[in-house]
């Protein structure tokens, strides 16, 4: 629903159905699919009639908000979607506003979300009270009391991480205008056998994992106690840690709720002390030990951890070490003192452990009751909320007393939910004035009066087996069951004296079966008589009574010596029993409210919906029961206003507005509508509707009925808009055109404006250049009267200087003019002189033919000048490298097509990096002498014309040829036994080194070799070959067609031009033995 979306009714954009009451039909497969549709779309509520049924979604859902609490403030129940904001509302504006004290009751199995319930119930009500500073500290108070409780009495369990082990009924005070004032707290049986064992799979209560992981060094050191888990026997390692809980964060959470509760630091601590103290307890071990007597006595193995018990409770180790060692028997006045043995010693321990654990949780909720009580004497509202263990069957068997008194309480629970259901259907029927027919529904009185009828009830005829003299057994009590019990149409035992079950293989002998409301649970009855005992040995309850702690003796008030009862405590099934009547008798006096928690799978995981096991749970919440109870007279009521509100629209005579009364409204449309007379009846201020076809028929009236006046507001709407638009459209129109004439206007003022400025502009421009004529006339009659004067001042001066003149005066003047001349010439080459580039070739123009001669000259001196400036800047290796460009230029300029492409190239020499690569390091060793020049070259053989790899190698006595993968000097011949290189023109690679006839070297004939570096080679052997030889120069032949020697035979390898076929590169071949050929592509 999006957000602008507002919702009036819980029949609007429903998801399946959002009251069961209206399925249709009603049977158990509509009913789980209708739940099933709804937990798939997130709809995790549903009601029946004012009962919340509520599917733990097991993820975060965002439902909770600020905005949805005020959302269902002060809203109709029925008004919005279903949700448990609606059912809280409803229950805290009851007794706001008609003084009516409230309970609000909380069942379902374990993990079903019954403690988060309970949770978001009381933060509504947090939400939507008053404000102020004492209100909202008592609300803290309240809302704080959860951790702490939950730390001490939840536990995680193989169904629930976040177990409740206990049950919790609440009690919120409110003053006279509903803001909390108080509360107070009652528990029902905690499940304080978990403290000494706990199943496989589950662990111990939160508490002592949080004091071990969230307390300082320093506190545990105080307590004698080891962060590690496997130091303590009562914790189960296997589950010690669970996901998505923190231990230790929980743990200061709890302290701080505890400061907020208002618990003194001491009585914190004091707390503490007395979980520490458990957790030694559990480490006792014991030994027997023989006595003179023949029987065992049991001992102490190692009495460190009794010792760091004692020291934390303040008993003397002797104390508490006799009394697991002896057991007190006092009968009137005598006192008989008996040993235990190792098994009785171990039994002692753990009901001590129990004891103390249990007195402990039930002195935290005294504590807590004290500070959140109301402190007001005046009469107070209270809304009580019921957080109780749901109906509990393992399918294996295996349920035993704890079982039993749970699945007692919901029998109970379930017996006032069907009794206040009818009840509150009944008074709704009287108050509206319709005639009430008694509802045909399944009483489970009888199965409570089996269990609990003072005379010949299971709980009483346990007690009566605990309290009777002679030796008790499980087995006792059950044969007592199956004498008295036996007839009894809800219970079933193998060995009772009806024969029917003798045979019934499914009932073991050691077991007997309760036909419950939800369904049949077989009890195995080991451990029935002592866990219903519950005896914690009286020498145990003095040495406690002893101890010198500050709690010791308010939770064990029986061990004080002065006030010795000899009477036998009560049992457990006997404190239950009266707790639960105690209970029902609060619930009778308040209008119940009612969420139904349902787990929907067993993998803690969201989007699972197991059929079975939410079947299961439909069956033991009696949830069918309900639905057909609320249905069995009207399944559908609402008060005349909303009814008529809602569905006016289907009248002509009701629509758009009724006049009237609102009830006369409703019989004009249902009369109009031709609603059968049996299908609805009128109260005083509701009409009540039998069957659902009926408001499903009205609904989808409504529907089509909306989707008719939508047509027509969207008609009247879409004629609105066009008129609208029209008229928008005209008003745009006049003021386009009002603005528009305005800016032609403006366009036309503008036009005239530039106009004149133009013909402005020209009358000052013609002004203008009639002045400047005038002026300029004016200035050239001033230049010519200037010219003629000059002149005639010149002819003057002349003719008196003619007097003077003498022979030589020519002279004279021609060499002033000349050395102006040239001066005038030096002054222009000294901005016009060329860059310092010595390939710089640019040079003045001649101004005058007599300068021929010295500006050539000039030329010449300046060219030189600049590059003696030019080589100065040359280091020794670059001048080096220049003189070998120089010499190959005398070499092969304009005599090998090869030379032009080599000149940019600069003479790297060592092109292996010989020195510094490691694969020639053992060349490089042989060849001693300074390497020149290092490269790779192909050396011809003649048979084929192929060419093998080599290294060649250039020192200043040698060249070298080596094989070039493994280094092997192949050829070494020193320069002075070569006599000649020959090279084609072409710009082949292909070079002859031509060795002296006679010579050592020259046994193995001339080498034909081929080279990428062609012109460095020749340059370099051409400066080296002539020094090493003591000769002028190496001979150099470049010719297209030369002989070498080759051993005994001399062969001619001509060079031809024509591209080879296997690329641009030059290719040998042999022609015949005389004659190699090397094809050379064209340049």
């Amino acid at each position: 629903m999006s957000k602008m979306e507002v919702k009036t009714s819980l029949l609007d954009n429903m998801i399946g159905v959002g009251d069961s009451v209206l399925l249709e039909p009603l049977t158990e497969d509509s009913f789980l699919e209708n739940l099933r549709k709804r937990f798939d779309h997130n709809e995790i509520y549903t009601y029946i009639g004012s009962v919340v049924i509520s599917l733990n979604p097991y993820k975060h859902l965002p439902i909770y908000t600020a905005e949805k609490v005020e959302e269902y403030r002060n809203r109709n129940f029925y008004e919005l979607s279903p949700h448990i904001y609606a059912l809280a509302d409803e229950a805290y504006r009851s007794l706001r506003d008609q003084d009516k004290d409230q309970c609000i009751l909380i069942t379902g199995e374990s993990g079903a979300g019954k403690t988060e319930a309970s949770k978001l119930v009381m933060s509504y009500v947090a939400a939507v009270c008053g404000k102020g500073q004492e209100v909202n500290k008592v609300k803290e108070q309240l809302l704080q009391s959860n951790p702490v409780l939950e730390a001490f009495g939840n536990a995680k369990t193989v169904r629930n991480d976040n177990s409740s082990r206990f049950g919790k009924y609440m009690d919120i005070e409110f003053d006279f205008k509903g803001d909390p004032i108080g509360g107070v707290i009652s528990n029902y049986l905690l499940e304080k056998s978990r403290v000494v064992k706990q199943p496989r799979g589950e662990r111990n209560f939160h508490v002592f994992y949080q004091l071990l992981s969230g307390a300082s060094e320093d506190t545990l050191k105080k307590l004698k106690l080891d962060r590690d888990f496997s130091q303590y026997n009562y914790l189960s390692l296997d589950s010690a840690t669970v996901n998505g809980l923190d231990d230790a964060a929980n743990f200061r959470t709890v302290r701080n709720a505890m400061q907020i509760v208002g618990f003194m630091e001491d009585e914190v601590q004091s707390v503490l002390e007395l979980v520490a103290a458990v957790l030694k307890l559990g480490n006792i071990e014991f030994k027997p030990e023989s006595r003179v007597n023949g029987f065992d006595e049991s001992r102490v193995k190692d009495k460190n951890d009794l010792k760091e018990m004692c020291e934390l409770l303040g008993i003397e180790q002797s104390v508490l070490e006799r009394a697991f060692s002896y057991r007190t028997v006092e009968a009137k006045m005598e006192k008989v003192s008996t040993t235990l043995n190792v098994a009785q010693a171990y039994y002692a321990r753990d009901a001590l452990a129990k004891n103390l654990y249990s007195r402990l949780f039930s002195w935290l909720v005294n504590r807590i009751n004290e500070s959140i009580k109301a402190q007001t004497k005046h009469r107070k509202k209270v809304m009580g909320v019921l957080d109780i263990y749901g109906f509990e069957i393992f399918e294996d068997g295996d349920n035993s007393f704890e079982q039993f008194i749970i699945n007692y309480c919901n029998e109970k629970l379930q017996q006032i939910f069907i009794e206040l259901t009818l009840r509150e259907e009944q008074e709704e029927y009287i108050r509206e004035g319709i005639e009430w027919t008694n509802i045909e529904y399944f009483n489970n009185a009888i199965i409570c009066d089996l269990i609990e009828n003072n005379q010949n009830g299971i709980l009483a005829m346990l007690d009566e087996e605990c309290l009777r003299p002679g030796t008790v057994t499980d087995e006792t009590f059950l044969d007592k069951l199956n004498t008295i019990c036996a007839e009894h149409q809800h219970f079933e035992s193998r060995q009772s004296k009806n024969s029917k079950f003798l045979t019934d293989h499914s009932l073991p002998h050691n077991c007997f079966r309760i036909q419950h409301y939800a369904g049949k649970v077989l009890y195995r009855v080991e451990g029935f008589v002592d866990k219903n005992n519950d005896l914690l040995y009286r020498d145990l309850s003095q040495a406690m009574y002893k101890a010198n702690h500050s709690l010791m003796k308010q939770l064990f008030p029986e061990g004080n010596p002065a006030k010795i009862n000899l009477k036998r405590p009560p049992t457990a099934g006997f404190q239950f029993r009266v707790s639960v009547s105690t209970l029902m008798k609060n619930l009778q006096t308040k209008n119940p409210n009612y969420i139904r928690c349902i787990k929907p799978n067993d993998k803690k995981a969201p989007h699972i919906f197991t059929d079975t096991l939410v079947c299961h749970q439909v069956h033991y919440l009696g949830l069918m029961e309900n639905v057909r109870v609320r249905r069995a007279g009207y399944a559908f009521r609402q008060p005349y206003e909303p009814c008529l509100e809602r569905y006016k629209m289907l009248c002509k005579q009701t629509w758009p507005h009724w006049r009237g009364p609102a009830r006369e409204g409703v019989e004009v449309l249902l009369t109009d509508l031709q609603v059968a007379q049996e299908e609805y009846s009128y109260g005083r201020s509701k009409i009540f509707i039998r069957n659902p076809r009926t408001l499903f028929f009205l609904e989808e009236k409504r529907r089509q009925c909306l989707q008719d006046l939508a047509t027509l507001i969207q008609k009247i709407y879409r004629g609105w808009k066009s008129r609208t638009h029209f008229l928008l459209l005209k008003k745009s129109q006049v003021v386009v055109a009002a603005w528009y004439r305005r800016y032609a206007q403006q366009r036309k003022y503008q036009k005239i404006k530039s106009s004149t400025v133009v013909i402005q502009s020209f009358i000052r421009g013609w002004k203008a250049r009639k002045i400047l004529r005038e002026l300029k006339y004016q200035k050239r009659c001033e230049e010519a009267v200037t010219t003629i004067a000059a002149y005639w001042h010149g002819t003057q001066v002349r003719r008196e200087y003619r007097k003077f003149f003498r022979a030589n005066a020519g002279r004279k003047i021609y060499d002033f003019t000349i050395q102006r001349l040239m001066q005038k010439y030096f002054l222009g080459l000294k901005n016009t002189v060329p860059s310092m580039s010595p390939i710089d070739k640019t040079w003045s123009n001649r101004p005058y033919q007599f300068l021929d001669g010295a500006h050539t000259e000039l030329r010449r001196m300046f060219h030189l000048w600049r590059c003696k400036k030019y080589r100065s800047q040359f280091t020794e290796e670059k001048k080096a490298i220049y003189e070998e460009k120089l010499e190959a230029s005398e070499i092969f300029k304009d005599k090998k097509a090869l030379y032009p492409s080599s000149v940019s190239q600069s003479f790297k020499g060592d092109y292996l990096e010989i020195n510094k690569n490691p694969k020639y390091q053992k060349l490089n060793s042989v060849v001693e002498e300074k390497i020149l020049l290092a490269d790779f070259v192909n050396k011809i053989n003649r048979a084929n014309g192929k060419g093998a790899p080599r290294i060649f190698l250039l020192t200043k006595n040698n060249f070298v040829l080596a094989d070039q993968k493994t280094g092997q000097i192949k050829a070494c011949v020193p320069l002075p036994d070569l006599s000649s290189v020959s090279v084609s023109t072409q710009v082949d690679g292909f070079f002859a080194l031509k060795l002296k006839e006679g010579t050592a070297s020259a046994a193995k004939g001339d080498f034909l070799l081929s080279s990428d570096h062609l012109i460095e080679i020749i340059t370099k052997l051409h400066r080296t070959g002539a020094p090493a030889a003591n000769r002028d120069q190496l001979n150099i032949d470049i010719s297209d067609e030369f002989l070498v020697q080759f051993k005994q035979d001399k062969v001619c390898v001509k060079f031809i031009q024509g591209g080879p076929k296997n690329g641009s590169s030059a290719a040998c071949k042999r022609k015949n033995n005389r004659l190699l050929e090397v094809c050379v592509p064209s340049p």
